[in-house]
């Protein structure tokens, strides 16, 4: 089946499968308005956007370096969600708890190769359905579930697996699954799903229902947030993922109706900077509440990082400035980088979305696109990313992209 047909028949699959492959979590959101969209890992919608990418010149420094394998970049992304860009007044108005520090920058940081992979029709292999029965029996165990009573089954079942099949006229191919493939269990009042990316997402019906003094509705402040995550810290501390948390609250982008947003999530803060660094970007636990500040599901991210490649050598936060200056970066911002005045602050990250080959160290440049102003004095930051990894361990992939 050709990816065109296959859209068209996706579009007719039921909506709620669709939506259950988002993992994205500002398309959880959306429901807040948000003006601007972070980074999307859409696999059923079956859609990709090449970013443009400006290349990376060969200029071997000399250096001895370690023999590790070679990496590739690939972006995915959602077309139609537009750019990754912030609103703010002030860019210290965005705000997270990354624990990189540009003054304790590491030498090498971990590469690891994502297990999953997808044909062109995005069913999945290398999906691991033993380890997501067991984060979804942890994660219910934690809930105080009786785990021996719970019956575990895998979403879609056989008889809408086959009504999906005779919509888009193809068969899943063997060893492989569908995209929105996940195991779930629960019992009244909770729901709890594990997906092939490894997030298991608990949902509560009815809402939770915070003590009175939490506010975590659309309208709450910084400060009220904190208040909210230190209840939380303490109610939800038996989760994975929330053994010796750091509370990360993150965001503060304003949306069209000038309304400020955060989100409230957590990671464990034990160890090393890069153990650190690896649990904020890999195992997160995120909390989201609904328009009246009830709590109506939290997400607990848990990916496969058991094929790693190597600690690779990384360049400095100012080596890739002059990279991004240069115009050597990737972008999904339809603007070319405006000038060196115009860049605002840089951080670490990496990019860990189910559809990325490889999981590598990027700097994420906020940038201002003076041409995205508002008359209300609102300042866009666009995005625009360059990798920490030495570029000599990249393959040449031009095909991939668009130049």
């Amino acid at each position: 089946m050709k990816n065109m047909e296959l859209l068209d028949a996706i579009g007719k699959i039921d909506d709620k499968l669709i939506l259950d492959a988002i993992n994205d979590t500002a398309l959880i959101n959306r429901k807040k308005r948000r003006a601007w969209f972070r980074w999307t890992a859409i696999a059923a919608s079956a859609v990709l956007m090449v970013f443009a990418l400006r290349v990376f010149p060969k200029n071997p420094s000399g250096d001895k370096l370690p023999e590790l394998p070679m990496l590739e970049i690939a972006g995915n992304t959602n077309e139609g969600m537009g750019f990754e860009g912030y609103m703010v007044y002030d860019i210290k108005e965005l705000v997270n708890a990354n624990p990189w520090s540009e003054d304790a920058e590491p030498s090498t940081l971990p590469v690891w190769k994502n297990p999953l992979s997808y044909d062109d029709n995005f069913y999945v292999s290398g999906v691991n359905l033993e380890a997501m029965k067991e984060l979804l029996l942890e994660t219910a165990s934690c809930l105080g579930m009786d785990t021996s009573a719970l019956e575990v089954t895998i979403l879609p079942d056989s008889e809408e697996l086959a009504d999906i099949e005779e919509k888009t006229g193809a068969e899943i191919p063997e060893g492989s699954f569908y995209p929105t493939t996940s195991v779930a269990a629960g019992k009244e009042g909770i729901k709890i799903e594990v997906s092939t990316d490894m997030t298991a997402t608990i949902k509560y019906e009815p809402r939770i229902v915070l003590p009175e003094g939490c506010n975590f509705s659309d309208d709450a402040s910084y400060e009220e947030l904190s208040a909210v995550a230190g209840y939380l810290k303490k109610k939800y501390h038996n989760l994975p993922g929330m053994e010796n948390a750091r509370t990360n609250i993150h965001g503060g982008d304003y949306d069209i109706y000038d309304q400020q947003r955060h989100g409230i999530g957590f990671y464990n803060a034990e160890g090393s900077m890069i153990e650190q660094i690896t649990s904020y970007n890999f195992n997160q636990v995120e909390f989201y509440c609904d328009e009246n500040g009830e709590l109506y599901m939290i997400r607990i991210s848990r990916p496969d990082l058991s094929k790693k490649l190597g600690d690779y050598p990384i360049i400095s936060v100012k080596e890739a400035k002059r990279l991004l200056l240069d115009g050597k970066y990737m972008t999904a911002v339809p603007y070319e980088m405006p000038g060196k005045k115009y860049v605002a602050k840089a951080e670490l990250v990496y990019r860990a979305r189910s559809l990325e080959k490889y999981y590598i160290p990027y700097y994420r440049f906020y940038v201002e696109l003076p041409e995205e102003e508002r008359e209300n004095g609102l300042k866009t930051y666009g995005t625009y990313y360059v990798p920490a990894v030495r570029e000599e361990y990249f393959e040449s992939s031009k095909s991939n992209w668009k130049f």
